[in-house]
């Protein structure tokens, strides 16, 4: 199965289950070499998170909001890790992030693949060091 998302990455079926793109779905095989080898407990996909309760207002019904990550990754020690293989960051995931961030004590982790890198790293990493590389770039250049 293969077919383009607003991202224009191209959905991806493995094991019967489809990912939004070929990085999410390279983790996904990540993760079961990692059970595979007791690195970890075990994962689950698509864990929903329940960020607002739905309620009512001046007569008017608002829909719950929630965030449903790509993964969740049970370590050996219990700690719990939510996991998003995301490219970029979205408005609305910033908002959801800060809600999750204060409502459920889990690790979140926003990775991406970048071989140049050495493989897996967060967003937060990257953007740090193509900052850092971009200040080296325009020193050569002064």
């Amino acid at each position: 199965m293969s077919s383009a998302s607003k991202y224009k990455s191209k959905k991806v079926e493995v094991d019967g289950h489809v990912f939004d793109s070929k990085i999410e779905a390279k983790y996904y095989d990540q993760l079961k070499w990692l059970q595979n080898n007791k690195q970890i407990l075990f994962f689950r996909l698509q864990p929903r998170y329940l960020l607002q309760e739905a309620f009512e207002k001046d007569g008017k019904s608002y829909r719950k909001i929630e965030y449903i990550a790509d993964f969740e990754v049970h370590h050996l020690d219990g700690t719990i890790e939510v996991v998003d293989v995301k490219g970029i960051e979205t408005e609305a995931f910033k908002i959801k992030r800060k809600l999750f961030e204060k409502k459920y004590p889990h690790k979140l982790s926003l990775i991406t693949y970048v071989k140049k890198y050495g493989g897996w790293i967060e967003l937060d990493e990257l953007k740090k060091r193509r900052r850092e590389a971009k200040k080296e770039r325009m020193k050569c250049k002064s």
